[in-house]
């Protein structure tokens, strides 16, 4: 299945996936969690969200900040590091590139009601296209369908979901999902659609 929509000569463009769900985000805070050189922090602050850019690399950290983005540097992988945000806290989390499944529970606790998760990385085969190549980065074939099967009092409704080939911005094997927690339009409770 090939996922490219819009081809990218720049790898430090937005992701198309980022930019088609973008204007879903309600108002309030948003979290760009392992944000690289801050190129979704700069295409949700010129939304109007005032953006929390979150990366353990100050390097990138100084590329990223700019109006409406305060910066954050963590590493969240490091021994002993905690979560350090409250429940509830971002109108949505954009994570692109990036895995480290421990921290996924803590994703979905602090997205608000309503908020929105947009999540896009690398899949499982990704090894013919480059790297990452270790399973440790590679989600496993709808492994982010099930990590929300995993948390239903999350509340979490899909909105949009694609696992497969990629050839924008590279060739790549990759997993994005879209979805909102306890959105108004479905009571929790009601079933999820998957």
């Amino acid at each position: 299945m090939n996922l490219s929509a819009v081809s990218h000569t720049n790898q430090d463009a937005p992701s198309a996936w980022v930019q088609r769900f973008a204007a879903l985000i309600p108002p309030g805070p948003v979290l760009d969690l392992a944000c690289g050189s801050g190129r979704h922090a700069r295409l949700l602050a010129a939304l109007g969200h005032p953006v929390l850019a979150l990366d353990r690399d100050p390097a990138a950290l100084a590329c990223a900040a700019g109006h409406n983005i305060a910066t954050m540097q963590i590493d969240l992988e490091a021994e002993g590091a905690i979560w350090p945000f409250d429940v509830g806290q971002y109108a949505a989390i954009v994570v692109t590139n990036y895995l480290h499944r421990p921290l996924f529970t803590h994703i979905l606790a602090s997205l608000a009601n309503g908020g929105v998760l947009i999540y896009e990385t690398f899949a499982s085969g990704n090894a013919l296209y480059g790297k990452p190549s270790s399973p440790r980065f590679l989600l496993k074939h709808g492994e982010l369908l099930q990590l929300l099967r995993e948390q239903p009092d999350a509340g979490m409704h899909v909105l949009a979901f694609e696992d497969g080939y990629t050839e924008a911005p590279k060739p790549a094997m990759v997993q994005r999902i879209c979805a909102i927690r306890n959105p108004a339009e479905f009571p929790v409770g009601q079933p999820r659609l998957f």
